[in-house]
């Protein structure tokens, strides 16, 4: 499971290196194989290949009719790109994903249970900032059992 908040700088080539604490886990549970690709927000989801490869089965397998689900497939799996841990913890983020998410020098890799997102800096400051201010647990018992239940 991938928790907490990195901040990162990307170097001149648009790389990044995953902290320590999480390579020994990638390169056991997919061999430091990666998938990149462009989340609903303004930032990047970053899987571990065989937990990429589960979701895009799942997405496949929705009504293509569907407009919401054409959308969201053209989204994740159309912008997705397999990458891989070097030797040194990195990976290449494509220049089209970078310029997608407005990544510049500095981004925060935030972990998400089984996956990360990746964001530019100043976005997410900014972001979490409105979130907060914006929080509020009422209406989660409305949310559906599971949310509901939840306690804090």
């Amino acid at each position: 499971m991938f928790r907490g908040v990195n901040s990162i700088s990307l170097d001149d080539k648009g790389r990044m290196a995953v902290p320590t604490r999480y390579r020994s886990e990638l390169r056991e549970s997919c061999e430091g194989q990666l998938v990149v690709t462009v989340g609903t927000d303004t930032c990047l989801l970053l899987f571990p290949l065989p937990e990429f490869e589960e979701l895009e089965r799942k997405l496949v397998k929705l009504p293509a009719l569907n407009k919401q689900v054409k959308r969201l497939q053209r989204l994740l799996i159309g912008h997705a790109a397999e990458c891989e841990l070097d030797g040194q913890g990195r990976f290449l983020i494509p220049e089209p994903l970078r310029r997608f998410a407005s990544l510049d020098k500095q981004v925060v890799l935030i972990g998400q249970g089984n996956k990360f997102e990746i964001w530019d800096e100043v976005l997410w400051d900014r972001c979490r900032q409105e979130w907060l201010e914006e929080a509020s647990l009422e209406g989660l018992e409305d949310m559906g059992p599971e949310l509901g239940a939840l306690a804090f």
